[in-house]
């Protein structure tokens, strides 16, 4: 089963890279590799989605990415950080991990 959660991590590293590419990219190349990353990241969902439950993993793969964005804003990016918004990224971590800990797989 944890194979299948390494996909859906894979996919949420992949969404965080072409949410920061659409924000980013300014040449051919880079637009190519957010197309790319567009299409991995949903590729890694829809294959762990065949065995963890679609909204489950839907839910994991949507707040990792929120979190990896979040997280790259703000360290590579020089965002705006507030004990608020580090307090709701530790609960989303929470509603992660307690997802995976209740979740049992499909097959």
């Amino acid at each position: 089963m944890w194979k299948h959660w390494l996909t859906v991590v894979l996919g949420a590293i992949f969404e965080v890279s072409w949410v920061v590419g659409f924000k980013h990219a300014t040449t051919p190349w880079e637009w190519l590799v957010t197309g790319i990353a567009v299409y991995l990241s949903f590729y890694f969902l829809i294959r762990a989605s065949r065995h963890i439950p679609a909204g489950t993993a839907y839910a994991v793969f949507v707040g990792l990415g929120t979190l990896g964005t979040t997280s790259v804003g703000i360290l590579a990016f020089g965002e705006p950080v507030s004990l608020a918004k580090v307090g709701l990224i530790i609960l989303l971590l929470i509603g992660i991990g307690g997802l995976q800990v209740t979740t049992k797989g499909a097959k």
